[in-house]
């Protein structure tokens, strides 16, 4: 649906106001010189002059007040055929019609093409019935040099401008569909980041801080040695990964090699580590595998998984009793089963505070793939369950 182009002002456009005015001269010069369009029905020369001001104060007019100027505009034209006449005049009558479809309503921008038309039929074939020469279809080309010809140009420029508008209006909103894409992809990208990271070094930090602070709590050198071993060998891993995590940021080939994503093969090694930093807590880790090896999972999933147990692990290391804690893995025709069971009560020695980003976290890998998980008590309420279902199908998720 097309809009109207003429523009919200109150005042005059400048070059508007220059049109009228050299308009005015130019027939002025005219005027004097004495030339003329035709012999005119009264012998005073300067009654030309009349429409001839008329029509020049008409165009400040042109773009404000367009259909107006258009119709004073054609009563100033037929008053200058009982005169002398001024080509003036007739050159502005005919900016007039242009900007009347030009800067005018969309219905004017329809109707004055098809009046000046039939105006122009209407002249050639009544001048031709009046004055049966060949000659008189002569009054018709001029009607429509001065009224159908300006009225056609204005509708191509003014099919023109809406096109250009409307090029605008596209790149505009492509522009902005472009940029809330640009946004949500450096959102999910940072969502991304936050989780890789947060699954990284939660756990190294967790038995830092637990060691940490048994070993400044309990005067045994015994105990402080082994928190120490711990704590040290907690550091130099929670550094390679963050190294890890860092040269795939770079996306640079000057590191030692690629930043390969963690898989369900290196479980066995990141249940032993975690038994490893539970064991001063009276945790004991365990991993139930029941996978058939009927073939490799896809990589997102495998990569989920092994971030689900990691971050359920650090979990229980943060706020699990003493007792078993339990991972299993089951693999169906139709997805992969993670659970991960620890026990719920109270729990003696230091307690790391928890933010919920890691549960948050794993919901959020577990719904790009499509999956189900859920996090709470099971069992009567003894047991801190983790469970998630994930789809091994690759096209049921991105």
């Amino acid at each position: 649906m097309s809009t109207s182009v003429r523009p919200h002002r109150s005042r005059p456009h400048r070059q508007d106001v220059l049109i009228g005015v050299v308009g005015l001269a130019g027939g002025l010069l005219l005027w004097a010189v004495g030339l003329h369009t035709q012999g005119g029905f009264f012998g005073a020369h300067w009654v030309a002059l009349l429409p001839l001001t008329v029509t020049a104060a008409l165009e400040p007019l042109r773009r404000t007040r367009p259909r107006t100027a258009l119709a004073l505009g054609t009563l100033a034209l037929v008053a200058d055929q009982f005169t002398t006449g001024s080509l003036a005049t007739v050159l502005m009558y005919t900016d007039l019609v242009y900007a009347a479809v030009v800067y005018g309503s969309p219905a004017a921008a329809r109707r004055i093409p098809v009046v000046t038309f039939l105006v122009t039929v209407a002249a050639t074939v009544g001048f031709f019935a009046w004055l049966r020469v060949p000659e008189a279809l002569l009054f018709g080309v001029v009607t429509g040099l001065v009224s159908f010809a300006p009225a056609l140009t204005g509708v191509g420029v003014r099919n023109h401008r809406e096109a250009a508008r409307a090029a605008r209006l596209r790149a505009e909103q492509t522009a902005l569909l472009a940029e809330v894409d640009r946004t949500r992809a450096v959102t999910a990208e940072r969502a991304r980041m936050a989780r890789e990271l947060h699954d990284l070094v939660a756990g190294h930090l967790s038995a830092i801080a637990i060691h940490s602070t048994a070993a400044l709590s309990i005067d045994d050198p015994a105990t402080s040695r082994d928190a120490l071993g711990v704590i040290r060998h907690n550091s130099v891993e929670g550094l390679a990964e963050m190294r890890r995590l860092i040269g795939l940021l770079r996306d640079s080939g000057e590191d030692d090699g690629p930043a390969v994503a963690p898989t369900l093969a290196s479980l066995d090694a990141l249940v032993a580590r975690a038994r490893s930093n539970a064991a001063s807590s009276g945790l004991t880790v365990t991993l139930d595998d029941t996978r058939a090896r009927s073939g490799p999972l896809p990589a997102p999933v495998e990569l989920a998984a092994y971030r689900i147990v990691q971050e359920s692990l650090t979990n229980a290391l943060k706020h699990a009793a003493p007792g078993p804690v339990t991972v299993r893995l089951d693999r169906s025709d139709t997805g992969l089963t993670v659970e991960v069971n620890s026990v719920v009560g109270d729990r003696p020695g230091p307690r790391v505070p928890g933010s919920g980003a890691g549960l948050a976290g794993m919901a959020e890998r577990v719904k790009l793939l499509g999956g189900t998980i859920g996090a709470g008590p099971a069992d009567g309420g003894g047991i801190w369950r983790v469970r998630a279902e994930l789809p091994v199908e690759e096209g049921t998720y991105a």
